[in-house]
């Protein structure tokens, strides 16, 4: 059912215990999901700004993360950024959840993150859980997106690539749902619904078309697991029916790892399920440079959290002051944007992408000898040739 309220929509899902939410109507309906009543969405809004500064949860995470997320408060710093970190810890190895709770209470309160990753090892007993997926299923941070973009600066067997992946990320095979039903045979459930698999569907849909794209790409295997990721496929068939601007597309997933690494020109927004975007984001940033480039971002309704974008702890190169934070400090670039500090977050864009086309100031990973803190220390360099940030209000 919908109703029209003087400068509203207000769309009603066939159920008792659906969500409602209110909406400014668009002046054509260019959603199939809004046009059938299967479900609104909202951007997720910046949070409140108070005495002129943000207040933003960070959770440095294991392995390099800490050092890495000193740097963005160090840089921030320097640049004279409105935000003020609050710092949250979170124990990987503890049995209580109380840690990871507390960071969620604060992204509750602030709205927004930036994270490390926090490692997850799988010798842990089975009754211990994830809290990367904790916080993502508990915020309900249901659309992961990764940007791989080539820079000129980096040496990578392909140029040329621009491909933004987005995945499902509360749902699927990572529903941490298994159990041994008899010795020596488990059982793992891959949960697939039609509310979830609509809503990474249409965001796909609107963020490329927000991006000014023009093809989207299903990624399933549908050929095999008919009743899930075929659900998931024909929820992607019926948004796209909404998008006649847009080309939609299919494709297998072992053929979408072969089609990568052979000729990844070809795809332009990829939109998956959960395990298959853990797979495809990493292989993405292998074929860009690395996993020390690429910033990822975490969106729900009601909260976003940023981080780098393969999820990668780097615990072998901690504390050395070898690590690459580019994909550090762009994620934090990527929030700025969401904060609506758009003059910030292009000043430190463009220091670091002059740091690392022009500068040409590499980290090991990248076959430079450049240490984490140069890195860094040129960032800052290229931000302070740039002059004084002039903003009008």
């Amino acid at each position: 059912v919908c109703l029209n309220i003087p400068g509203f929509t207000l769309c009603l899902k066939r159920s008792v215990l659906a969500p409602v939410s209110l909406r400014p109507p668009p002046e054509k309906a260019q959603s199939a999901l809004i046009g059938q009543c299967f479900w609104v969405f909202r951007i997720c809004p910046p949070p409140a700004l108070y005495g002129g500064r943000h207040t933003v949860t960070l959770i440095p995470g294991d392995g390099i993360g800490p050092e890495l997320a000193n740097h963005v408060c160090e840089l921030f710093r320097f640049c004279c950024v409105p935000v003020d970190f609050e710092v949250v810890n979170v124990d990987s190895s503890m049995d209580s959840e109380e840690d990871i709770n507390n960071a969620i209470m604060a992204i509750r309160r602030n709205g927004v993150a930036l994270k490390g990753n926090i490692e997850t090892n799988h010798n842990l007993p089975p009754s211990y859980k994830s809290r990367n997926n904790l916080l993502r299923t508990t915020l309900d941070l249901y659309a992961n997106v990764m940007h791989c973009q080539s820079l000129p600066g980096v040496r990578t067997r392909h140029r040329n690539i621009d491909v933004m992946i987005i995945r499902e990320n509360t749902e699927g095979e990572y529903s941490s749902l298994e159990h041994e039903s008899v010795p020596g045979v488990v059982e793992c459930l891959k949960i697939i619904t039609k509310t979830k698999s609509l809503r990474i569907a249409d965001y796909a849909f609107r963020t490329a078309r927000a991006k000014g794209r023009g093809r989207v790409t299903a990624v399933h295997k549908a050929n095999i697991m008919k009743l899930g990721d075929g659900l998931f496929l024909e929820c992607c068939k019926e948004v796209a029916s909404g998008y006649p601007d847009i080309t939609f597309d299919s494709m297998i997933v072992d053929n979408t790892t072969m089609q990568l690494v052979s000729r990844p020109q070809q795809f332009d927004v990829m939109v998956m399920p959960n395990l298959y975007g853990n797979v495809v984001s990493n292989v993405c940033a292998g074929l860009v440079g690395g996993p020390g480039l690429v910033p990822g971002a975490n969106y729900g309704e009601d909260y976003a959290v940023f981080e780098t974008g393969t999820r990668n702890t780097g615990k072998s190169i901690a504390n050395q002051n070898t690590a690459n934070p580019t994909a550090m400090l762009l994620a934090s670039c990527l929030l700025l944007d969401h904060l609506r500090l758009h003059a910030y977050a292009r000043m430190i864009r463009r220091a670091i992408l002059s740091t690392v086309t022009e500068t040409r100031l590499h980290t090991a990973d990248l076959g430079g000898q450049g240490s984490t803190s140069e890195v860094v220390r040129s960032v800052m360099k290229a931000v302070q040739s740039t002059g004084p940030l002039t903003l009008s209000i």
